[in-house]
């Protein structure tokens, strides 16, 4: 059995914007969303899913399931990344105060 590591672990990243103008596009929409969840994937950012993948090999998996799946119109991204990259990701909640490493900061964002 191969160790667990940071770096072999993977995220599948997601995005998308599709039009949602029409009933159409919205049941499209809607569907697309609906079959990523279904595939495991969890909603991030309104239009950003990820997907924990315990390897490359099983993100490729993911990956090819979400290409079948690729509405008509639209843009669609996806990302793949490390466990530690995404470790690594800096996530701000408007200006309230963090605490990071027992310290407490203030963000201001822009």
């Amino acid at each position: 059995m191969e160790r667990l590591s940071e770096y072999r672990i993977m995220w599948v990243m997601v995005l998308f914007d599709l039009p949602t103008e029409t009933k159409k596009e919205r049941k499209i929409y809607s569907d697309f969303r609906k079959k990523l969840l279904k595939d495991g994937f969890t909603m991030f950012q309104f239009s950003i899913y990820l997907r924990h993948c315990p390897s490359k090999d099983n993100a490729e998996v993911h990956i090819k399931r979400v290409k079948l799946e690729l509405p008509p119109q639209g843009h669609i991204g996806i990302l793949c990344i490390t466990d530690k990259q995404f470790g690594d990701m800096e996530l701000f909640y408007g200006k309230k105060p963090t605490e990071k490493k027992g310290q407490v900061q203030q963000l201001e964002l822009f």
